[in-house]
C-alpha cells in the first residue's frame, strides 16, 4: 500500500493555540468534537434515517433509530478524524481548514489518531451489540473505503478524488437499510446510486470556489486542472444521471406518487441550477458572478 507521507508540523505554522500552550478544557472538548465534523455527519443521518422508515414501509423502531444514528455519528466521525490526522499537512496550508483542531494546535496528532481508532473500534462494537453485524460490517468499510482509498490513495493522485472516494459517502444509505431487515434490496442499491452521482455535483461547485488553496497544496481536484466550462459540463452530466436514478424507485414499486412528484420538482430544480451554472461557465463568467455556491446550497436541501 502507497501511503502519503505527512509531517506533523509544517513549515512556518505555530501549533501551540496560547503562550505557554495552556489549552483550558473546554476549547479542548469542542476541538475534539470538531474533530468529527459535525456539519458533514449532519448530511450522512440525513440520509441514513429515511431509508430505515422506507425499510420499514413505515415507522421502524425508534430505539433502533437511535443506536444506528449514534453508531453512524461514530463510525464517520472516527473515519473524519483520521482524514484530518492525514491531511495536517495540507489543512495547515490551506485557507478553509487552517483552524482545524491539529493546526491550531489544540489536539496533538497522536490524541487524533488514537481518538480515530477508538471510535473506530468502539462504533463497529456498538453497531455489531445493538444493530446487526451486517450493519457494522458496512459501517466499517466505509471508514475503511474513507481513509485508505478515498485519504491515501485518491485524493492526492488523481481528479476523479471525489467520484470513486465519495462511495463512503453512500454507504449510510445501505446502512439504514441494513439496520431495519439485516439484508439488502434493489431499493437500497438504488438510494445508493443516487447519492453517488449526487456527491461530484454537490462538492466540485465548493472546488470551483476554493480551487486556489487545493492549487496551492497540489491537490488535483477537477477545477484545479480542468475549466470551470469542462467542470460544469461534467457537473450538469451527473445532474442528469443522479435524477434518472431517483425515479426508479416508482416503477420498481418502492415509492408512490408523492415521492415521484418530489423528487421530479426537486431534480428539475437541480437540473435548472446545473444547467445555470454551465451557461455561465461557457460565456466565461468568473468570480463571484459565477455563482457556484448557489447549487452547492440547493445540493445540500435537495438530499
Amino acid at each position: 500500500m502507497c501511503v502519503t507521507a505527512v509531517e506533523s508540523r509544517p513549515a512556518g505554522v505555530a501549533l501551540t493555540p496560547s503562550p505557554g500552550g495552556h489549552r483550558p478544557f473546554g476549547a479542548r472538548v469542542k476541538a475534539f468534537v470538531a474533530l468529527t465534523k459535525p456539519r458533514i455527519i449532519e448530511l450522512l443521518l440525513i440520509t441514513t434515517v429515511p431509508v430505515m422508515f422506507l425499510a420499514a414501509q413505515g415507522v421502524p423502531d425508534l430505539w433502533l433509530v437511535l443506536t444506528t444514528t449514534i453508531g453512524g455519528y461514530l463510525s464517520a466521525g472516527g473515519a473524519n478524524a483520521l482524514n484530518m490526522y492525514i491531511d495536517r499537512d495540507i489543512d495547515a496550508l490551506m485557507d478553509r481548514t487552517s483552524q482545524r483542531p491539529l493546526v491550531t494546535g489544540m489536539v496533538s496528532p497522536r490524541e487524533c489518531l488514537a481518538f480515530g481508532i477508538a471510535l473506530a473500534v468502539v462504533s463497529t462494537v456498538w453497531f455489531g451489540l445493538l444493530v446487526n453485524w451486517l450493519s457494522a460490517a458496512l459501517a466499517l468499510g466505509a471508514l475503511l473505503f474513507y481513509v485508505v482509498v478515498y485519504t491515501m490513495l485518491l485524493k492526492r493522485r488523481t481528479s476523479q478524488n471525489i467520484v470513486w472516494g465519495g462511495i463512503a459517502g453512500c454507504m449510510p444509505v445501505l446502512i439504514g437499510w441494513s439496520a431495519v431487515t439485516n439484508s439488502l434490496s434493489w431499493a437500497a442499491v438504488i438510494l445508493f446510486a443516487v447519492i453517488f452521482f449526487w456527491t461530484p455535483p454537490h462538492y466540485w461547485p465548493l472546488s470551483m470556489k476554493v480551487k486556489d488553496d487545493y492549487a496551492r497544496v497540489g491537490v488535483p481536484m477537477l477545477p484545479v486542472v480542468a475549466s470551470n466550462r469542462v467542470v460544469a459540463k461534467q457537473i450538469v452530466l451527473y445532474s442528469w444521471v443522479m435524477v434518472a436514478v431517483s425515479l426508479l424507485l416508482t416503477p420498481l414499486g418502492y415509492t408512490g406518487w408523492f415521492y415521484t412528484a418530489v423528487a421530479l420538482l426537486s431534480g428539475g430544480a437541480w437540473l435548472w441550477e446545473a444547467h445555470g451554472l454551465q451557461n455561465r461557465a461557457k460565456a466565461g463568467v468568473t468570480g463571484a458572478k459565477l455563482k457556484e455556491m448557489r447549487l452547492f446550497h440547493w445540493s445540500i436541501t435537495y438530499v
